[in-house]
């Protein structure tokens, strides 16, 4: 639950920064975008391994009430953060970073 928590919390913060602020600027792909990208791949990979992982130790249909509970408790979870947090890079990186931790101690569960 915790995996799916984080990953929904940077999906939320990664939204905010599209579309870009200002309209007139250059096109959204280039090298500043290369984090944002990055990480949307970081979290992705995470998500899919850990939750390969999760399900060699719990049902299906428990994980699916509980994952369905953390994306749901995600907007309300992420009002707890100051803006200034949740608008910056910070909040991707932390989220992203929280989401493969997670990710690696499933299938470190697995493994033992």
């Amino acid at each position: 639950m915790a995996l799916v928590l984080a990953a929904s919390l940077y999906g939320l913060a990664a939204s905010g920064h599209f579309p870009r602020p200002d309209k007139s600027s250059a096109p959204a792909l280039g090298v500043g975008s290369l984090p944002l990208l990055g990480s949307m791949a970081l979290v992705i990979a995470a998500f899919a391994s850990g939750l390969i992982a999760a399900l060699h130790h719990i049902p299906w249909y428990t994980a699916v009430i509980g994952g369905g509970l953390s994306v749901l408790s995600a907007p309300l979870v992420l009002q707890w953060f100051p803006d200034r947090f949740v608008d910056n890079r910070g909040a991707l990186f932390a989220f992203t970073a929280s989401s493969a931790a997670l990710a690696m101690l499933l299938m470190l569960a697995v493994c033992y």
